[in-house]
Parts: C-alpha cells; structure tokens; sequence
C-alpha cells in the first residue's frame, strides 16, 4: 500500500487525500442511502385530513408548513416552503402515500435553514425530500418520527407537479401586507403602472389592511390581476417589522417576508415567464425601453446565461412633492400620489444601495429580499440608465434640501394612461 512505503512528503500527502475521499465518498453514499425512501406499509389507503390553510404548525410548535412543491430539476424531490426554528427542529420525515398500490413510504428530510436569517431564531427553511422512484406521490405528510400512524398526519397537496404552459409573462410578488395597510391611493397607481409595464398577475401575502383596502382589493381581485394569498403568521409567531434581530428581538422578521417571497416563486414557476420580487410601493421603471417586455428581450439579448435580473433601488421622499398633478378628486383617498414626488435622493458612496429583481423562476432555488441565495443562471447588476426602482416612500435622507436632489420625471411618460385608470378604478371602489 501507499501509505506504508517511502515516508516522503508526497507520499504521506496522497495517502492523507486518499482517505480523506474515501472517508468523504463513504459518508455521502451513507448519507444518500439514509435519505432514500423507505417501505413501511403496504395496502393502506391516503386517510389522512387534507390541509388547504397556508401556514400549518406541527405538533412539535417549531415547524410550519407553507406548501409542498415537486421540484425535479437536479433529483426527483418534493421541496417544502416551511417556517423551522433553526435550533430546536434537528430531524423531520416526508410520508409519502403512493396509491393505488397503497404502499406508504417514508423518506428523511434535508433541513436546509436560508442563511439570510438575520439572527431572529426562525427562518425560512427548504424541506427537502427524495420521492420514491415509481410513484408520482399527490400528498405529502411531514412528521418528526419515521414511525407513526399515517392516518393521524395532516396531508399537503404537492404542487407544481404537472407541467404547465406560461398563462402570463410577468407576475409581481408583493409580501407581506401588514399593520392595517391604508396607502390606498399609491397601490392603485403601483397597481395601474404594473399594468401599463405589462404585468398579468400579482401575487400579494395578505396579513392585514384596511377596510377600504379591503374594498380595492376585492376589485382587483374580481378583475382577475390580483391573486390574494392569506398570510396570519402573527397566529403562529411573535413577529417582527423590522429586518433584523438587533432591532426587535422577535420569532421572525418583517412578518416572514422572506419566506413569502420563496413560496411565490414556487407557486408561480410554471404559470409565469417571468417574477419580480417588491413592495407595494416599488415600480421597476424602464428608462431606455416602454415596457417590461422589451426590457427584458434586450436584457435576456445581452446576458444570455442570466437568470436574476437586479436593479437598483432610488428613494423619491414623499415629503418633497410638486403642484404638477394636484388632481382635487384623488385628495379625499388615503395614500401618496406618486406623480407629485419626481425628485430623488442621491446616491451614498459609502451606504449599500439594495436592488429588486425580475427572475426566471425556474432557475431560483432560494431566494433573499435583495438577492438570490441559489440559483442555476448568472445574476445581473442591470444599469440605472435602462431602469431603476421607483420608490416612494419616508426619505433616508431626510435633512437633504430640495435643490440637492435629482429632478427625474420619468415616470410622467406615463402620466395619461396612468391617470385615465387610476380615475376608473377609483370611481369602481373609492369615489
């Protein structure tokens, strides 16, 4: 053998690298093997109560169910969007009932905690599991135990299971609507200017909002844009509106946001050509094209391998505003009308500037807020001067005086169509 001839250097360094891949070989055809599933019963049928809610706690209190998804792009897994308190949750199991033979099989999960956790002690969590090779399972029960009564377990549809064709190009994932969320007026314009760009459907996490939201909600949603999904995550857990621990020490930040953001690019990877990632008071603004369709051809033209497009984000205070646009009809709605607030802050050489995406969602496996954690394609810093994000909000800098910011009146290319459906909406539901 190698290891017991000359004592060189060399000689002692390839027997150390040998048996370290044996040893690492070995590990992780023991631990593959550990994941496969497993046959516990056979003739059972699917008993088990059927859930439709969207978050779902386990008995355990530490592990909550948002959606299951079949996911075969590197292995034949069903990945579970989930909320996992990283500490405590150490083994969980998918039961996977396979009919009409009624075999019932169990596989060991990976636990695999987002690393953007920012130190709140939940996050958003992978739970992944292989699928036995000859069945194609339509419910998955995830239980602590690899033992148990399959009977007991609540079952969670798996979506995404069969191939869809795009019903849209551009959906816009909005999470999470919360604190009796009334900025009215600026989500009907937000809303109207998605439109203009090009976007069919938009996906928002609904915790909660007022009742005239209520009211424009409903419309939107009847109209067919809108697709509402019920986010009562402060049921389950001490939530935080802020995005660091540090700074409210809470279950989980900015009310589960980040995995909300998972979960629609999930929900959407087959029905969308496109997703874009930001709040409800963010517009990605072309600059260089009319809208986001033909941004995006010339986007995907010049960066072939990408799949996450970035782009940056540019406060415009809604307390410098401007007389243009002072439409007397939209003063009695609640909320900031974003043609008055053309003038944005200036860039800080020294603070981060944090950017929104448009993604392939069939290229995303985790996402972040401001940045995708894993993806199979190439990320994309996009130019301000092909678009930026629009986002009216409280200034970051607030001391600044009006003549040191920047004049940008983009937005008013849109000024005419913009305002002609803002008016019929707002005479459908508010006026």
């Amino acid at each position: 053998m190698l290891c017991g001839g000359k004592k060189s250097y060399f000689a002692a360094a390839v027997c150390v690298i040998t048996l370290t891949s044996m040893v690492t070989l070995s590990y992780l055809r023991l631990q593959r093997l550990s994941h496969l599933p497993k046959i516990i019963q056979e003739g059972s049928r699917c008993r088990g109560k059927i859930i439709n809610s969207t978050i779902t706690p386990l008995k355990d209190n530490r592990t909550f169910i948002i959606s299951p998804y079949f996911d075969d792009r590197e292995s034949k897994v069903t990945r579970v969007i989930s909320i996992v308190h990283h500490e405590d949750v150490k083994e969980l199991y998918c039961w996977f009932c396979c009919q009409p033979d009624g075999k019932i099989y169990v596989s060991k999960a990976k636990i695999d905690v987002h690393s953007d956790r920012f130190e709140f002690p939940y996050g958003a969590t992978d739970i992944v599991c292989l699928e036995p090779e000859n069945c194609d399972p339509a419910y998955v029960s995830i239980h602590q135990s690899a033992h148990g009564n399959i009977d007991q377990l609540p079952r969670f549809e798996i979506r995404n299971r069969k191939a869809e064709s795009f019903s849209v190009d551009f959906t816009v994932c909005i999470s999470t609507m919360f604190g009796n969320y009334n900025n009215v007026l600026q989500f009907i314009q937000s809303m109207e200017m998605y439109k203009i760009l090009g976007v069919q459907k938009v996906v928002i996490y609904k915790n909660n909002c007022s009742q005239l939201m209520e009211k424009v909600l409903k419309f939107y949603v009847e109209e067919g844009i809108v697709e509402i999904v019920p986010w009562p995550i402060n049921s389950y857990l001490k939530v935080s509106s802020k995005w660091h621990h540090s700074m409210d020490s809470k279950d989980i930040g900015y009310y589960g946001q980040i995995t909300a953001l998972n979960d629609c690019i999930y929900r959407n990877m087959q029905r969308s050509r496109f997703v874009a990632l930001n709040d409800a008071d963010e517009i990605i603004l072309p600059l260089e094209h009319p809208d986001w369709k033909t941004m995006m051809s010339s986007l995907q033209e010049q960066n072939p391998g990408a799949s996450v497009f970035l782009f940056e984000n540019h406060i415009f205070p809604e307390t410098i505003t401007t007389p243009v646009f002072n439409i007397s009809s939209w003063n009695s709605v609640p909320g900031v009308n974003i043609l008055q607030h053309v003038h944005r802050e200036p860039d800080r050489k020294e603070v981060f500037n944090p950017r929104k995406m448009i993604i392939d969602p069939r290229k995303v496996i985790q996402t972040s807020v401001h940045s995708v954690l894993h993806a199979y394609g190439n990320s994309v810093n996009v130019p301000m001067d092909v678009a930026l994000v629009y986002h009216c909000r409280v200034p970051l800098q607030g001391s600044l005086p009006r003549e040191s910011l920047i004049r940008d009146t983009t937005l008013w290319r849109y000024n005419l169509s913009l305002i002609m459906n803002v008016n019929k909406v707002l005479h459908q539901t508010v006026l």
